[in-house]
């Protein structure tokens, strides 16, 4: 197992994603065209919550939606409710919650989760001593969260390192973009996550960024051409 030092880069704010100066070189010994990016992109900030409960209900948020639209239904729950928790939940109900811009379906996973913590059925707070593929046991076995948001929760909320997500379609374009392939199977993706590991969420942070346009001129090669 790599080990590497606590120097933190830029991230010195608890509300953002920290990581290492020694994460970043292990990333560019293991991967050059990685470590061009790192490069050319410079410091990633993303925002975390370590609050678990909050933090799922909007990994339940931003689930088949864009980063756009989730951080506005986001914004529109903490403007209204200020702390997100399974009371504020519970009071409102699949109703008033779907009232926030979400599917009624969504809203009833999330209250389902709200009354799971609530009536003690589901310790969220024992997660944080949990690896990686039981927090995924776990939260899978709940109405509406699959792997994808358990790998979200891990990184917006838990920070572990090694979150890399197949089902993030960002992700995979990221991948695309950057590697300049039309399409990432599964095979394809476990020799990139092994390449990176145990760095993998630094380098998930750099490919949102490739996928989100950090580096002027790239573009997704599995892009649709234009008929004229």
């Amino acid at each position: 197992m790599e080990s590497f030092d606590n120097t933190v880069i830029e991230q010195r704010d608890p509300m953002y994603f920290c990581y290492t100066a020694a994460q970043l070189d292990y990333l560019r010994s293991r991967d050059r065209i990685l470590g061009v990016a790192i490069d050319r992109i410079g410091p990633v900030r993303r925002e975390v919550n370590p609050d678990l409960f909050s933090a799922l209900v909007n990994s339940i948020v931003g689930q088949q939606i864009s980063t756009k639209a989730q951080t506005t239904i986001w914004r529109r729950i903490c403007d209204e409710m200020g702390c997100v928790t399974p009371a504020q939940v519970l009071a409102r109900g699949p109703e008033g919650m779907q009232r926030f811009g979400i599917s009624m379906r969504k809203a009833q996973y999330i209250c389902a989760a709200a009354e799971r913590v609530r009536s003690g059925e589901f310790d969220i707070g024992t997660l944080a001593g949990l690896p990686d593929d039981e927090v995924c046991r776990v939260l899978s076995a709940m109405p509406g969260i699959g792997v994808w948001t358990a790998e979200m929760l891990m990184t917006f909320s838990m920070q572990r390192p090694d979150i890399v997500s197949f089902g993030d379609l960002a992700i995979q374009r990221g991948i695309r973009m950057l590697y300049r392939h039309r399409k990432v199977t599964p095979e394809l993706f476990r020799r990139y996550r092994r390449r990176w590991s145990p760095c993998g969420t630094v380098a998930s942070l750099y490919l949102w960024a490739v996928a989100g346009g950090a580096i002027e001129g790239l573009r997704d090669p599995a892009a649709r051409r234009k008929n004229f």
